[in-house]
């Protein structure tokens, strides 16, 4: 039996950094997998704030919900400098 006088401790379960490109790869797939325009949809997202522009389908709702929207504005710019124009 547990001692009840005394705190107990226990230590969070940290999950794994997500990284935006993969987050927005799982998402444009499954976006365009239930037939949505995924640009739209996603920039719909970047602009609002509103998660219902993102399908639940393929848990991309909570994905895109794990990486902050500026993050997400800062690889699409960072994709689109490194290709094109360099």
């Amino acid at each position: 039996m547990q001692d009840l006088n005394n705190t107990q401790f226990f230590k969070a379960v940290k999950e794994p950094e997500a990284k935006v490109a993969d987050v927005l790869a799982n998402v444009y797939a499954a976006l365009s997998e239930k037939g949505y325009n995924p640009t739209s949809q996603i920039v719909g997202y970047i602009m609002s704030g509103d998660p219902t522009y993102i399908t639940s389908y393929n848990n991309a709702r909570s994905l895109i919900m794990k990486v902050e929207r500026d993050e997400i504005v800062e690889e699409i710019f960072r994709s689109y400098v490194e290709n094109n124009l360099k």
